[in-house]
Parts: C-alpha cells; sequence; structure tokens
C-alpha cells in the first residue's frame, strides 16, 4: 500500500481556508456570459536546438484571495496594485507551450477544454490560427492533472484532441489522482476536480508513459521535481544556452510569490513542499542566470528572477 492509498491521515490536505477560498473559485468555473478574445499570436522563439511556441489559452477568472493565504491582505493588496492588477480579483494566463524538435512538436498541458471557464478554452481555436494541425502534435507533457491545464485533452463526445500524441504524466501525479476513493479524502468542493482528472487521464491511459524526476522526455528536455502543488506536479529543464526552466504551477502570480516565496497559495495542496520547491526553482533561476517561461504569467510568460532584498523580482524577457 502506498502512502497515497491512506485513507488518514492525508499527506495532501487543503485546509479549511482553502476549501473556502476553492469553492468561491469553483462557483464560477461554469459561467460562460463573459468571454475574452482569443490570443491569435503565437510567441516564437528558440532555446539551444528547439524552437518554442507560446500559445494562449484565454485566462481564468479568480478571487485575488488565493494568494498569500498566511500574509497580510494589505501587503498582498500592494504587490497586486503595484503590478497593475485588481486585488480583488486576478485573471491568471494560461499560457501552453509547444517544443518543435527535429523530430517531435511537444505540447506541454492541453489547457482547460471547453468545461472550466469561459474566459478559457481558446487553445484549439489558437493552433488553428497558428496553423498547427492538432493531429501533429507527437507528445503531450502533463505538469500536473489541475483542470486549467488538462481539461483541454478530451472533446467532444470524449474523442482526443490530439489524436496522434503519446502523454507523459509524473507517476505520483497518476497514482494521486486516479485513486478511486480519493474523493472521500478530499472535501466536496475539490470533488469535480477529481472527476475531470480522471476522465481526462482515463482517456490517455493506453499511450500514457509514466517519468519521475530525472527522466527526459527528449534529449535536452528533462523532468524536474516540483511536487508540493500537487503530489506530482513536475517543472521542466530545457537545454541550451543557461538553459530555460519552465515551473508550470509551481510559481503562479509572479508579483507575489517572486517577492515572497514563502507565502501560502490556495492550490498549494502541501504549502510547505510547495514553498521548498518554489524557492529552489527561483534560487536556481536567479543563480544560473535562467529564462523562465510560466504557464500563469502575463503573456507570454518569458522572463527572468532577479534577486531582491530576501526574494526576487520579475522581469519579463519578452
Amino acid at each position: 500500500m502506498s502512502e497515497y492509498d491512506q485513507p488518514t491521515p492525508m499527506r495532501f490536505a487543503l485546509s479549511r481556508r482553502q476549501v473556502v477560498v476553492g469553492a468561491a473559485c469553483l462557483a464560477g468555473a461554469g459561467i460562460r456570459a463573459t468571454r475574452s478574445p482569443a490570443q491569435t499570436t503565437p510567441y516564437r522563439f528558440r532555446q539551444g536546438d528547439f524552437e518554442i511556441t507560446v500559445l494562449s489559452d484565454g485566462h481564468l477568472v479568480l478571487p485575488a484571495t488565493i494568494h498569500g493565504l498566511d500574509a497580510p491582505r494589505e501587503e498582498v493588496h500592494r504587490l497586486l496594485q503595484e503590478a497593475g492588477l485588481d486585488p480583488d480579483q486576478v485573471k491568471p494566463a494560461t499560457n501552453p507551450a509547444l517544443i518543435r524538435t527535429r523530430s517531435d512538436l511537444i505540447l506541454l498541458d492541453t489547457g482547460s477544454g471547453a468545461n472550466f471557464q469561459g474566459t478559457a478554452g481558446k487553445l484549439l481555436d489558437n493552433l488553428k490560427a497558428a496553423n498547427i494541425d492538432p493531429k501533429s502534435i507527437t507528445k503531450v507533457v502533463f505538469t500536473h492533472a489541475h483542470p486549467d491545464h488538462i481539461w483541454g485533452t478530451i472533446g467532444a463526445g470524449g474523442a482526443l484532441n490530439f489524436p496522434n500524441a503519446a502523454y507523459y504524466v509524473s507517476a505520483a501525479e497518476w497514482d494521486f489522482w486516479m485513486d478511486p476513493h480519493l474523493t472521500t479524502k478530499l472535501p466536496e468542493q475539490m470533488h469535480v476536480f477529481v472527476t475531470g482528472a480522471q476522465t481526462n487521464l482515463a482517456a490517455v491511459k493506453d499511450r500514457v508513459t509514466m517519468v519521475k524526476p530525472g527522466d527526459d522526455i527528449v534529449t535536452g528536455l528533462s523532468v524536474l521535481d516540483s511536487s508540493g502543488h500537487t503530489p506530482g506536479h513536475i517543472s521542466l529543464v530545457l537545454a541550451g544556452s543557461e538553459g530555460l526552466l519552465i515551473p508550470a504551477g509551481a510559481i503562479t502570480e509572479p508579483a507575489v510569490y517572486f517577492p515572497h516565496p514563502e507565502w501560502q497559495f490556495a492550490y498549494d495542496m502541501d504549502n510547505g513542499t510547495a514553498v521548498a520547491n518554489r524557492k529552489k526553482l527561483l534560487d536556481r533561476a536567479a543563480t544560473d542566470k535562467m529564462k523562465m517561461l510560466g504557464f500563469h504569467w502575463p503573456y507570454p510568460g518569458l522572463g527572468l528572477a532577479e534577486r531582491k532584498g530576501t526574494g526576487y523580482q520579475y522581469v519579463p524577457a519578452a
């Protein structure tokens, strides 16, 4: 029996405050009235031997209380306002990336699909606008199984949106979400996350490869442990020059978590591990002068971490 099969105590448990915040988020998840225009201009750059194309899946609409659960609210508000953001409601971008090699076209996460928030789920439209056929994608890497990262895996009738791809996910992430008893271990407000994850992961069960930290997806694209946001969350490192660090959901709003990586984020399932890994990622990026590509950072999400005081500041690089 693995640690994730233990009914109690749960290693990854949401606090009461996280549940309240999560419920507020989920209450708006089905709203379709407000539609945002799709970002149709892809951002392309080279990283060593790789060509990277950042595409928009739209953005989410969430209460700002998801940020800095353990921080003074006025300080969180100040940081958001200084970044030109609404201190009450945040609209984080969702930026899946494509990595083109000589023989592969690799998609990092599939976005929200049609069933999460009406402001998201734009990836297929933007692939079409960029003249990229979803059938041409050969590999899909799931950084983790939250709705905005994998609910775009299947479309109407359960058909795969990327039918010719092989799929990659960390073994720890797969084991956690595919636990048939998981809904008995998580609050009711999180059950939609569980059913969504299980539905989308099950759709690729016959073509999935389990990976672990240190593995290569292809030569030059390596898996890095950044668990804490979810039990098996992975980040990715791409070779070339000083390297490119892709933290996915391990670092969300740069205005908040660059200066204060120690603050808690509502959807980090293990706050202690999430904070420790967030600090490691930022320290590595700042020390090695690595560019970073953030899924939830202002489009296209390419930037640097520079040390400032006891934390870091985000410097856009695009």
